[in-house]
């Protein structure tokens, strides 16, 4: 394409895209404009990171088995808890080796992206501009991932420990109203030092999703300029 015609294009992109706010909006304006490449291209692009989205939050989903979440402690056997103990042992031992996987993920990603965007015959300004946003974002979720699967694995040990704690006390304990009654100070003690320790875990955990939200926001409104020819 040429420099002329890309601008022309991009133009008339940029107008066809005031007031689209997700990816619906952006197909409803390459379907009003099907020859515009630079919607075209806005298009593959805004596909491709839904795509990357929803296989990093499958990853994500894959590191814990259903048990871990779906167990009710307080109505729980002995060997609930002890299949439980191991679902944990598998979450911990993932959220510690999945980094790699996110890593080729978003390499895969990446590499598809810069396909289709040459396969289009955009200008190699606008795609080398364009790969450096994918390279800063997938930067970011790495180092944003490098920090929170530690922390999901230091959530499942200290959840490991609590469950090993129920199941050693299995049989002795009582649930009433929801909160585990021990027949002893010093049970009563070791069990609110487990308690305290996976509280603390999870909190990080929350902690690190909540930053997770601040960096999406700040990628979408990235985006949003370089849509914009900013």
């Amino acid at each position: 394409m040429s420099k002329l015609q890309e601008d022309s294009d991009a133009r008339e992109g940029q107008e066809a895209l005031q007031g689209a706010a997700d990816a619906k909006g952006i197909e409803e304006a390459l379907r009003a404009h099907p020859q515009n490449r630079f919607l075209q291209f806005i298009a593959m692009a805004t596909r491709a990171a839904d795509e990357t989205d929803a296989a990093l939050e499958k990853l994500s989903n894959d590191i814990e088995p259903p048990l871990v979440s779906k167990i009710n402690l307080g109505t729980a056997s002995r060997a609930d808890l002890e299949a439980l103990r191991r679902d944990l042992r598998v979450a911990e031992a993932n959220a510690t080796t999945f980094l790699p996987r996110y890593a080729a993920l978003l390499k895969a990603k990446r590499d598809t992206v810069e396909k289709t965007a040459r396969s289009l015959h955009i200008e190699n300004g606008t795609v080398s501009r364009f790969l450096r946003s994918v390279d800063r974002q997938h930067a970011e979720i790495t180092a944003y991932t490098s920090r929170m699967l530690p922390a999901r694995a230091d959530f499942y040990r200290a959840y490991g420990n609590y469950v090993a704690m129920l199941a050693a006390e299995f049989g002795a304990y009582k649930v009433v109203n929801g909160l585990f009654i021990f027949p002893s100070q010093a049970t009563v003690d070791r069990y609110n030092a487990a308690a305290q320790a996976m509280n603390a875990a999870a909190k990080r955990v929350d902690e690190l999703e909540q930053e997770k939200a601040g960096l999406a926001k700040s990628q979408a409104e990235r985006w949003t300029q370089f849509v914009n020819g900013k």
